[in-house]
């Protein structure tokens, strides 16, 4: 038996929804995901075109994850290097097959907010904005959403600031049209929408009408812990499935990937403890 940690547990079901043989972009910050897109490189998806982050190196081989991740050093070993312009373009003519996005507020029907919170007129708190995430959210093919703060804590008063709420205060990246809507098609959009959503506390995907589901729980998760943490009520798939685990050679390349532990910064101090069997 393997002793995996959260974080380990997150990064291997976010690679996991990488196919072979496809281009996939993960953006900029998350460490997270940046291990993510390297472990499925060296395990399930050798065939993968790697755009990496800020630079748009593709099929970077960084010798270990730095503390930023506009670090240079972080191109190493790279085919090319895309221009912005390109990588837009890549997107609008259909040949990006995967993005990753997060958020400060996940809808159930996968659209997400980092631009501002408060309705109308009511600014509540400026967020920094979606570099782009807009146009790609519409063009890519498929959207893995993550978030490691899906545990919401309580504010004054008893009440919470949910991450996963049920309409975005402000919709920066799109997910899936609500019922009666339009459709992505119908609007214009090549992509076809978010299919995954990893968080510290369960793994999600979306139902045919398009709105988020609760596939798998981890070991020392529940579903009164996705009920409190949610701002809305989640439908769970009919038999929950086991978490998946990554197996010690996927741990062994993480590790060896990151041996500063930066991806730990992602993570709250109550998450960083967290340990499981594999």
């Amino acid at each position: 038996m393997t002793a995996v940690t959260l974080g380990e547990v997150m990064i291997h079901n976010l690679a996991r929804t990488v196919a072979d043989g496809t281009l996939v972009f993960h953006g900029f910050g998350s460490p997270l995901v940046q291990l993510a897109l390297h472990l499925a490189r060296r395990t399930r998806a050798p065939n993968l075109a790697l755009v990496a982050g800020a630079t748009y190196a593709l099929n970077p081989s960084p010798p270990f994850l730095t503390p930023t991740s506009n670090d240079w050093a972080l191109d190493r070993g790279a085919e090319a290097a895309l221009d912005i312009e390109e990588l837009f373009d890549l997107a609008a003519s259909g040949r990006m097959s995967r993005m990753f996005l997060s958020g400060a507020q996940i809808d159930r029907r996968g659209n997400s907010n980092v631009t501002r919170l408060g309705s109308g007129e009511k600014l509540a708190l400026k967020l920094p904005g979606g570099g782009g995430g807009c146009n790609l959210s519409c063009d890519v093919e498929r959207v893995t959403l993550w978030t490691a703060a899906h545990r919401s804590a309580l504010a004054a008063g008893g009440t919470r600031r949910f991450r996963l709420v049920e309409k975005c205060d402000f919709v920066t990246n799109l997910g899936h049209p609500a019922p009666g809507s339009r459709s992505r098609a119908a609007l214009g959009h090549r992509g076809l929408g978010p299919d995954w959503l990893v968080t510290e506390l369960g793994l999600f995907d979306f139902d045919g009408d398009g709105e988020l589901r609760l596939r798998a729980l981890y070991p020392d998760t529940t579903l009164d812990d996705i009920a409190e943490h949610t701002g809305f009520r989640v439908r769970a798939t009919e038999r929950l499935e086991p978490m998946p685990m990554p197996d010690a050679a996927a741990v062994e390349i993480v590790r060896g990937l990151d041996p500063l532990g930066v991806h730990l910064r992602e993570l709250s101090p109550i998450d960083r403890g967290r340990r499981f069997e594999a």
